[in-house]
């Protein structure tokens, strides 16, 4: 039996020196292999969106995002935020002429999706509600620092485009009278409103007190009808409405005609306190009343502020956007149809 011989079991395993004839060097002590000095070597990017597929979007948005901040802690240092809700109502409404997505995406070298344009929106409406609460606070440092940033992003004819929402002031002529004038549909009304000029007190008359509520329906049945009211011996104030030199009640005989062109005046509490004269054309009679009643409801806010706030709340003050819609060929009028007809 040979002793050398290497037994059966082992012949699938190998067998390794563990003499080297070089001793082993670690990778770290080679120059070659320095990671350290290569990470040093590669540039560190100027913002932290370099790695990102719109850096110049992201650099803007933090740095408004950033200016939002420094604003809201220094109104928070001088004890404005947060701001009561009812306090945060009195501010002034705000109105903003933004530049649109297109122009910003220009300005921001980059395209932008309509949810990035709104971002961005929503940051620069935020700032520019701080700088309304400075400039109620008196605060003209941080008021002028927003602003000089708002005003990169508000488009160039933003002075003429919000100038031509609002509405012109109602002038007044040497005597108090006042012009308005009142659409709907296709009619148009010139509204003139004159204030009532009260008698003389008669002595005779001075102790008898006549309700409020008496007072009020004696005056609108002489603005309904004035040629009955006339025959009363009730002290009234002689006020009146003609609509093309003729008497409310004659030129609309439709009840739901007359209380549309007095609805105004009830809301506004002013039966009898003023004259009203108005030329109306084009249009039929639902549209000519609605025109004269547009055109009452602005002169009395003119006249009277106060009620201002009670006929815009009304919708009595905008014009009434709705049109009759068109005729269709084929159909009797805009939607009906003709009868069915077997033949």
């Amino acid at each position: 039996m040979n002793v050398l011989r290497r037994p059966a079991g082992l012949s699938k395993f190998r067998f390794y020196s563990t003499q080297t004839t070089r001793p082993f060097v670690p990778p770290a002590s080679l120059n070659h292999f320095d990671f350290r000095q290569r990470q040093r070597e590669k540039p560190r990017p100027t913002s932290p969106a370099f790695y990102t597929a719109r850096p110049e979007f992201y650099d803007q948005l933090s740095s408004l995002e950033s200016a939002l901040q420094h604003a809201k802690t220094a109104l928070t240092s001088c004890h404005l935020l947060p701001l009561p809700q009812f306090a945060r109502e009195a501010l002034p409404p705000r109105v903003n002429a933004w530049v649109d997505k297109r122009e910003l995406g220009l300005k921001l070298r980059s395209t932008l999706t309509t949810s990035r344009y709104r971002r961005v929106v929503l940051v620069l409406n935020e700032l520019e509600t701080y700088r309304a609460i400075a400039e109620k606070a008196g605060i003209a440092e941080l008021q002028e620092g927003i602003r000089g940033i708002t005003e990169l992003f508000e488009r160039a004819d933003a002075a003429t485009m919000l100038a031509r929402g609002k509405a012109k002031p109602v002038k007044f002529d040497e005597y108090g009278r006042s012009y308005t004038l009142g659409k709907r549909k296709t009619s148009s009304a010139r509204v003139w409103i004159v204030p009532v000029q009260q008698p003389p007190a008669d002595k005779s008359t001075a102790s008898q007190s006549i309700p409020a509520a008496t007072e009020t329906d004696t005056a609108l049945t002489a603005l309904l009808d004035p040629i009955s009211s006339s025959k009363s011996n009730e002290p009234v104030s002689v006020s009146q409405i003609l609509v093309n030199n003729t008497p409310l009640s004659a030129y609309f005989p439709i009840p739901a005609d007359r209380a549309r062109v007095i609805h105004p005046i009830k809301l506004a509490g002013l039966l009898g306190a003023y004259n009203i004269f108005a030329i109306v054309r084009g249009g039929g009679t639902s549209g000519q009343s609605g025109a004269v009643a547009h055109g009452i409801a602005k002169g009395l806010a003119a006249h009277e502020p106060a009620v201002a706030t009670i006929l815009r709340k009304a919708k009595l003050l905008r014009r009434d956007p709705r049109m009759v819609e068109r005729k269709k060929p084929g159909l009797a009028k805009a939607r009906k149809r003709y009868a069915w007809v077997k033949r």
